[in-house]
């Protein structure tokens, strides 16, 4: 992480511009380097060409922004996490699970089961590796008032006890999962790496988003880093607050820049970023099924993953993989307990 003063050796970033860019979130190098000249121009209080020079230099001290082999990229990618569901069947459909500097898009009807996969990956990703975890912390972007402490205490006694005993292993509590101190000591420990904001409009979201960035940064080099984003839901409030054809395009255009904004945190921090979706029903389909998400093309086109939750019988759900770019469409069956997410 760069420091003040590494930001003033940057050309044009004097002691004031550099308080301003570090006020702004952007700390490293690296977040200078993928800044765009107007919003750099807007927050440092610089011209245009100023903030250009500035993010040039950023690139080159960060040495992003060329052009790189494909053996390079597959190197990087052995970087990437996968973050387990605790689901064979759906894990498999995955490639492993969702994926760190990704977006993972999960939308469906409302009851589906989109907030529990978000309750579910909170635990999922303070799991050691070796049990589909990524022990790392979670943030929790809520914007339909669906986070509940009290699933996740659900969840976390739903785990098997050879991860259970593992998990306490890993954070020194004594005990095991038949103790009841040592769960409530270990829920309350988890529920303590869930950073979670209520988002109250769609501009307060957006703004939520940027404070995720801060988070990610602040806790990069501790124990916990943020290894998953969570926005529920991310569309609710667009949609609310943009009604028509004629605020469709403000609509579109703030909604991509969220997204670009989410994608940065994965990118930077090596996060997932798991976004739930709402639905519309479509008059014009005759065949098959009339449900299509929320966002249009901009939301299509961002998310890496694209699954769409739908419900069957009693609690199974089924999990079809709509689009990814290195895995075939398919579907996979899950149910949705008590305990959690749970094979068929």
């Amino acid at each position: 992480m760069a420091s003040d003063a590494d930001l003033e050796e940057l050309p044009g970033v004097g002691p004031a511009t550099a308080d301003k860019l570090k006020d702004a979130g952007f700390e490293s190098y690296q977040g200078l380097a993928v800044a765009s000249p107007g919003e750099l121009s807007n927050t440092a209080d610089v011209g245009e060409s100023t903030a250009a020079d500035i993010i040039n230099a950023a690139r080159e001290e960060a040495d992003v922004g060329g052009f790189e082999t494909g053996s390079d990229v597959l190197e990087r990618r052995e970087q990437i996490g996968k973050l387990s569901w605790m689901v064979d069947e759906v894990d498999e459909l995955l490639g492993g699970g969702s994926e760190t500097q990704s977006i993972t898009e999960v939308y469906g009807e409302f009851g589906s089961g989109k907030s529990q996969i978000t309750h579910q990956l909170s635990v999922n990703v303070q799991l050691p590796e070796e049990h589909g975890g990524l022990a790392g912390s979670a943030i929790f972007i809520d914007s339909e008032d669906t986070f509940r402490p009290e699933r996740i205490d659900d969840m976390v006694r739903g785990l098997p006890d050879a991860t259970l005993e593992a998990t306490m292993e890993q954070r020194e509590i004594e005990g095991g999962p038949d103790d009841e101190a040592a769960m409530e000591e270990l829920v309350e420990d988890i529920l303590d790496k869930i950073h979670v904001a209520k988002a109250f409009n769609s501009n307060h979201q957006i703004l939520l988003a940027e404070k995720a960035k801060e988070v990610a940064s602040e806790a990069e080099d501790s124990e916990w880093p943020v290894r998953l984003l969570n926005v529920d839901s991310l569309t609710a409030h667009f949609r609310a607050e943009y009604v028509g054809r004629g605020e469709l395009a403000d609509r579109q255009q703030k909604l991509n820049k969220h997204l670009h904004d989410l994608m940065r945190i994965g990118d930077l921090y090596n996060t997932a970023v798991l976004v739930t979706n709402q639905v519309q029903s479509n008059p014009d389909a005759f065949f098959g099924d009339p449900t299509k998400p929320i966002g249009g093309n901009i939301l299509g086109h961002t998310s890496t993953f694209r699954i769409y939750l739908r419900k069957s019988k009693g609690d199974k759900r089924i999990v079809r993989l709509v689009d990814a770019p290195n895995l075939a469409d398919g579907e996979a069956v899950m149910r949705v307990e008590d305990g959690g997410l749970k094979p068929e």
